[in-house]
């Protein structure tokens, strides 16, 4: 689904190079202190945590509704310079979304999430205006072929796939006043990617990294969109989980049917979230998490900053 959602994966990779003896230190004193309930406990409620819509390992199913908001701060220009949000002008973004997943394998699970999108916008010259409606909606997979926890020696790994369907309205076809009901990019969009995580006691570390590719229209393509997350998170004895994350999401120039470059038309963001599961009775789960696009210059380009909340509440079935 396209949001940013989503630190740089070179950055990641040479920080845990440049600390490979004290990782491994840590690893070992985690596996010989700590029990072995709590690793199990690290990859249930440490990876809903991250994964809102995430089936934990012995659930069959589950149905959720999410609640998103949003304020846009300012916005960062095409040499990433962060420029606060001029005078008078605000944005409020909001969503609410249905979700729901299916265990089909052992191993694998499908989820479904329809959203709901609504913008609220307001200038000196035009006003306030609200509007909103059906947003693009994703279909997407994902099957461990190890699970967290499973290996001391190998992390889990989970391949990821999925489809954004064109459902929302498109800027071009928006007909309100400040084009606030526009709800969808007006392309199909593909993503492939890997998750890497593993448990050290109550402890779960996460790495995913996602790509998407989006369809052709009105003689443009958009560059393919790179997202890496990475995250950590601890699972307390009642199953809460506390979570934290930094994504960066970024693509390339658009290209014209020509194959010719449109200049200036890459993206970047990086956004830092922080989540909170709390497990009730019967199958019940809440989560809630803060995110932000932090308003520093070359954190993004060609994009909004933004900052909000976002709660969940699930049913699960095992």
């Amino acid at each position: 689904m396209w949001r940013r959602r989503s630190t740089s994966r070179s950055g990641a990779e040479d920080f845990a190079v440049g600390n490979k003896r004290v990782h491994v230190a840590l690893a070992l004193l985690l596996a010989t202190a700590l029990p072995a309930r709590a690793w199990a406990q690290a990859c249930c409620a440490g990876g809903s945590a991250v994964t809102p819509g995430r089936l934990k390992p012995y659930e069959d199913a589950l149905l959720g509704v999410q609640v998103r908001a949003a304020g846009v701060l300012g916005s960062y220009d095409e040499r990433g310079r962060y420029v606060s949000s001029p005078a008078g002008d605000t944005e409020g973004d909001f969503e609410q979304d249905v979700l729901g997943a299916l265990r089909v394998l052992p191993r694998g699970q499908i989820t479904l999430l329809m959203p709901i999108v609504e913008t609220l916008r307001s200038t000196p010259l035009d006003g306030s205006r609200f509007g909103g409606g059906i947003g693009d909606m994703n279909l997407s997979a994902r099957y461990d072929f190890v699970l967290a926890g499973e290996s001391n020696y190998f992390p889990g790994l989970a391949l990821l796939a999925g489809i954004t369907l064109p459902t929302g309205t498109p800027v071009e076809s928006a007909t309100a006043p400040l084009a606030v009901d526009a709800t969808g990019i007006g392309t199909v969009q593909g993503q492939f990617g890997l998750a890497l995580e593993q448990t050290f006691g109550p402890w779960l570390a996460n790495a995913t990294a996602t790509v998407a590719a989006r369809g052709p229209r009105f003689g443009e393509t958009l560059g393919t969109q790179v997202t890496v997350l990475a995250a950590g998170a601890y699972t307390f004895s009642n199953d809460a989980a506390f979570a934290l994350a930094l994504s960066y999401a970024f693509e390339g120039d658009a290209t014209t049917t020509a194959g010719m470059s449109v200049p200036a038309s890459s993206k970047r963001v990086t956004t830092a979230t922080v989540s909170v599961l709390w497990p009730l009775r019967g199958g019940w789960r809440l989560l809630g998490g803060l995110f932000l696009n932090p308003p520093v210059d070359a954190l993004g380009s060609n994009q909004p900053a933004t900052g909000g909340f976002i709660f969940t509440v699930i049913r699960s079935w095992s």
